[in-house]
């Protein structure tokens, strides 16, 4: 099983590794139940230790991870990390469903010409797309 599942993605994240005061900005590409990864202009080494800030509307989600991969790109380089701490899943899962709501309400804007805010696209996907949205790899591993 893959530990990175594709989400909608390209938001903005901080990675500060440990041994620097200055947090870098980059952009999300996959979020899973193990970590993340995102696009980087400069290599992180793996095995490093990282503090992650993912800006979401009203508020930052941050949490700490290991870097497991970084691979060379043409625009630069992806980098894989593994969360450290169990409950980072819960957090996850909010900024997973975070994402898919800022994509449907771009979705909304590009394709319809509707302009909604936070609390109106959260609604309406919820209301049209929570009951799909898939388990958690621990709760259905119970089920």
């Amino acid at each position: 099983m893959r530990s990175y599942i594709r989400h909608p993605s390209g938001m903005p994240i901080s990675v500060r590794p440990d041994e620097t005061h200055d947090g870098s900005p980059e952009s999300l590409n996959n979020i899973g139940y193990g970590g993340l990864s995102f696009t980087s202009q400069a290599p992180l080494i793996p095995g490093a230790m990282v503090s992650l800030s993912v800006s979401i509307p009203h508020g930052e989600v941050e949490s700490r991870g290991r870097v497991a991969w970084c691979r060379e790109r043409l625009d630069g380089f992806e980098v894989g990390v593994e969360f450290m701490d169990a409950g980072d899943f819960y957090t996850v899962r909010m900024v997973e469903q975070v994402c898919h709501i800022e994509n449907y309400r771009g979705q909304e804007l590009e394709q319809k010409g509707r302009s909604i805010s936070c609390e109106e696209a959260a609604k309406e996907w919820i209301e049209k797309y929570a009951a799909d949205f898939p388990a958690p790899f621990l709760e259905q591993k119970h089920h």
